[in-house]
């Protein structure tokens, strides 16, 4: 797979967050008695032992093992495999509930700042620049009327309320594998913001 080095700046970085939570997962995961070989992403290393290859044009790649018998799908097919999408978010965010938060790369920069992304989306509707806002008032002022939310987890967590923990922040259906046999969501992939 090839990474997108225009939008995250340090492939490097995005690897080390990626083999560091892999590791600790695949041990949580082997303490539950789960099988790691499908429960989490696999990377296979180059022969000099980085997680990647960097090709003569200085593109990054890095390859991961394939998951049998399991399938991600970009539109909801069944009730259920949406289900078993949050179910498998639930526990992957669970088995890094203890993960050190702390020592992960920001790999794209405020990525996982609600407050500043509603201050874009703000100026977004403000500039109008495609003229599409109008035909969307009703959501835009539901969105509107619940600010207050976007600033919730950042203010707890700057008033030390709560711990810093790891997110995915790209929680969406195509990045579960659902396991073929049993219906079950098996493995959170896409790791690439995880911070």
């Amino acid at each position: 797979q090839k990474m997108n080095k225009y939008v995250f700046k340090n492939p490097v970085q995005v690897m080390e967050n990626i083999m560091n939570v892999t590791s600790y997962l695949r041990d949580r995961i082997v303490e539950e008695n789960g099988d790691p070989a499908r429960e989490t992403m696999s990377v296979i290393c180059a022969k000099d032992g980085r997680p990647f290859a960097i090709d003569s044009k200085e593109d990054y790649w890095r390859c991961l093992t394939f998951i049998t018998d399991a399938v991600s799908y970009d539109q909801v097919e069944r009730i259920s495999d949406f289900y078993e999408s949050a179910v498998a978010f639930g526990k992957f965010q669970r088995l890094l509930a203890n993960y050190p938060a702390e020592t992960l790369h920001e790999t794209i920069r405020g990525f996982h700042d609600t407050k500043a992304r509603f201050e874009v989306f703000k100026n977004a509707i403000e500039e109008d620049i495609c003229g599409r806002a109008s035909s969307v008032k009703e959501e835009i002022e539901f969105y509107l009327s619940h600010e207050h939310l976007a600033n919730i987890f950042g203010d707890l967590l700057a008033q030390g309320e709560i711990p810093l923990r790891v997110t995915h922040n790209d929680t969406k259906l195509n990045n579960v594998m659902i396991d073929k046999n049993t219906g079950k969501g098996i493995c959170v992939v896409d790791l690439d913001t995880v911070m």
